[in-house]
């Protein structure tokens, strides 16, 4: 990126950051933002208490020590930064959190936790404030993405929410804390110096569920940091020697105009995706068509020769290598084959499907053993809104072939996860995991979160521990 080409989109972003009041968002966003945190907490609780949760809790306690800040589901409290690692850590927990389906990141680890210590740290916000600071969360992200041409940071081996999540944190925070443009740009500067991640987390590493949470902590700082007068990186988007996106997309032809395309009339909120199934987004389509022939069919896995998958490059690359045992739950969240083996023995892939006795269980490894998955370019070469196409081919030892196509899974933006269904998903996810009135409290308080006189109110809701999601199943 010469300078020649350098267009200017840092300070327009922040002056709309700034700008943005909650009367200016329609009424259809904000429901909808309002249902997209509730698909957030239910994450966050389900995520608080999973053995590998834990260890986190007990290692960046154990750095961090004691403050005022609630660390969700578990009754204690640390300080803003550490809480922020620990909650985004949660809602990341189980690869059932919300992903954009063109940039992707999990903005719901990046936002709720940052709003919940902001508040905290100030004193308290106004549940108005929150929301419209979420809302600018859930649309600069996934805008920073597209400058980079949003997957195509997962082809390169990035993992791109964190590489563009600490825009993400920033912006709620620094919105919350009410900076001006100048302090903005500082905090988006800040940020952006701080972006990283690595996909190969994928494979087994626990620090895969905390790699957003880098992220939304980093961002949360550099906004505390731009409050206090502390400046950083000015027209962090547009410089050509060392600016965000001249070195995240060097050689890849970066598109700093996607920066603020649509701001204000195209929103990026209502693109999120919400998740049915506890697996990398790339995965849905599997499990989807995996499911819908299951149930059609009356598949009995015992009599399939052969499950043959054809993707795109992005989920290809991010969602394909032949799985060894032992696999870990994070590996097989990720894994292609693994999604469609127990989609097609059990009929779900949710948290059951990735205990330690399912992810070393005898079938399941004999039907991996015959899944194929071939990368397909008419799919990478087709419509943009296709680029996530699933294929999947089912032989049967008769001879049987059974066909599906899914263009974009169930929550994908031609067939979004409706508001009621996120309600159920919530209820189903948490209501096991502690008592119908707090279960309600909870839900009522985010789904009115604009009419709450303090935000910490809804953080001492969610404190209290919580049961284990796993407890009792021989988790990995």
């Amino acid at each position: 990126m010469s300078d020649s080409t350098v267009t200017g989109v840092t300070v327009p972003l922040v002056r709309w950051v700034e700008q943005l009041t909650l009367a200016t968002i329609p009424d259809r966003v904000r429901t909808r933002a309002k249902h997209l945190l509730l698909d957030g907490v239910a994450c966050g609780l389900v995520g608080a208490q999973l053995p590998w949760s834990r260890v986190a809790t007990d290692a960046v306690l154990g750095l961090e020590g004691s403050g005022d800040s609630v660390v969700i589901g578990t009754g204690a409290t640390t300080s803003g930064p550490a809480a922020v690692l620990l909650n985004s850590t949660f809602i990341q927990g189980f690869e059932l959190d919300d992903f954009h389906p063109l940039a992707p990141l999990h903005s719901n680890s990046l936002i709720v936790p940052t709003i919940l210590a902001t508040a905290e740290s100030l004193g308290g916000v106004t549940g108005a404030a929150a929301l419209t600071a979420a809302i600018a969360g859930f649309e600069v992200g996934p805008r920073v993405g597209l400058a980079l041409h949003g997957a195509q940071m997962l082809d390169r081996g990035w993992h791109s929410g964190p590489v563009f999540g600490t825009h993400t944190a920033a912006t709620v925070a620094g919105k919350l804390r009410g900076l001006d443009v100048p302090r903005l740009e500082d905090a988006l500067g800040m940020a952006g110096t701080q972006s990283a991640g690595l996909m190969a987390a994928q494979y087994e590493a626990m620090s895969k569920r905390m790699q957003h949470g880098f992220a939304a902590r980093n961002g949360y700082y550099a906004a505390g940091l731009a409050a206090a007068g502390y400046t950083g990186i000015k027209e962090v988007f547009d410089r050509p020697y060392g600016g965000f996106l001249a070195v995240f997309g060097e050689g890849h032809d970066p598109d700093p105009a996607q920066v603020i395309a649509g701001l204000g009339q195209g929103w990026h909120t209502e693109l999120v995706m919400v998740k049915s199934y506890a697996a990398q987004g790339g995965l849905h389509g599997t499990v989807q068509a995996a499911l819908e022939l299951r149930a059609e069919h009356a598949i009995d896995p015992a009599t399939v020769s052969r499950v043959e998958i054809r993707v795109g490059r992005t989920v290809y690359h991010h969602g394909w290598w032949e799985p060894q045992r032992p696999l870990t739950s994070v590996g097989a969240q990720m894994n292609l084959g693994y999604a469609a083996a127990v989609a097609l023995l059990d009929g779900q892939v949710l948290p059951p499907q990735f205990t330690a006795s399912r992810l070393d269980a005898g079938d399941v490894w004999k039907l991996l053993g015959k899944v194929e998955v071939q990368l397909d370019e008419s799919i990478e070469n087709g419509p943009v809104q296709d680029r996530f196409a699933t294929d999947l081919t089912i032989r049967l030892e008769d001879g049987t072939v059974l066909h599906r196509r899914i263009a974009q899974p169930h929550g994908g933006p031609s067939d979004p996860v409706t508001d009621d269904e996120i309600v159920a998903k919530y209820r189903s996810l948490v209501g096991p995991l502690l008592p119908a009135a707090r279960l309600h409290t909870i839900a009522d308080a985010v789904l009115r979160l604009d009419e709450l006189t303090d935000v910490r109110e809804l953080a001492d809701l969610l404190a209290a521990p919580v049961a284990g999601a796993l407890d009792g199943k021989d988790a990995q």
